[in-house]
């Protein structure tokens, strides 16, 4: 065999995947954890405006209900185990204070789950916000040891509820860090935030990373309080 023999008989490379080729999530029925907060009760809301099929989850059913019609859109609501069976991919948007024994309760109604872990760990003092750091490392990297039978990702950490919440605001001006074990999971994510006009998933590493994203956090809140504003990110050069 000569050696343009060879070359011609040499495997090709598989072009590589575009990063912002997402798939498409709009079939997909997202629950929310902590629905009836601020922050949950603004990403349902956001979502279900995209036409989303969304659940909001709280500790008691009637809570969230009333919360669902308050919000519109088709949202639905129902107690925290419900939530979690019925969707397709779940928020976490509960109070630190509570997530571990949320999760831990929940963990068979979760199995099997695309788990989206948005919490973040703060302590506050006269000083301001400050980040905790939980001995797993970080809340997201807490519920993948609470929750084995799931994927558990960690993402929209940077989200104002007060824009998210305001029906006069069209677009939330921002992108979201998204951090995952597993490219699809972590597409998935990046693809629910894209349905949020103005919004943009950005991979941002592995769940070992999220200290970091979530830590961030403490640092906005300072900026919000010097500038009376409503701090998101932009990611540059992607």
């Amino acid at each position: 065999m000569t050696s343009s023999d060879s070359a011609q008989a040499a495997p090709q490379k598989a072009p590589a995947k575009d990063p912002w080729d997402l798939p498409d999530v709009s079939g997909l029925v997202v629950g929310v954890l902590g629905g009836t907060g601020p922050q949950g009760k603004g990403l349902a809301y956001r979502l279900a405006k995209a036409g989303q099929k969304v659940i909001i989850g709280s500790r008691a059913a009637d809570r969230a209900r009333t919360a669902a019609e308050e919000l519109g859109h088709g949202v639905e609501g129902a107690d925290n185990a419900e939530c979690a069976r019925r969707s397709d991919v779940v928020i976490v948007a509960v109070p630190w204070e509570g997530h571990g024994d949320t999760l831990a309760a929940l963990r068979e109604d979760l199995a099997g789950k695309l788990v989206v872990d948005c919490v973040n760990p703060l302590g506050f003092d006269k000083k301001g916000a400050y980040a905790l750091k939980p001995e797993e490392g970080s809340a997201a990297e807490q519920a993948a040891a609470l929750l084995p039978g799931s994927r558990v990702t960690a993402a929209f950490h940077h989200l104002s509820a007060v824009l998210l919440q305001d029906p006069g605001i069209e677009e939330i001006d921002t992108d979201v860090m998204v951090l995952g074990e597993e490219r699809a999971d972590v597409e998935t994510v990046q693809a629910l935030a894209g349905r949020i006009p103005g919004m943009r998933g950005v991979f941002a590493g592995r769940l070992r990373n999220a200290h970091q994203v979530e830590s961030l956090v403490a640092n906005l809140i300072s900026v919000n309080r010097r500038y009376k504003a409503h701090a998101g990110l932009r990611v540059t050069d992607v």
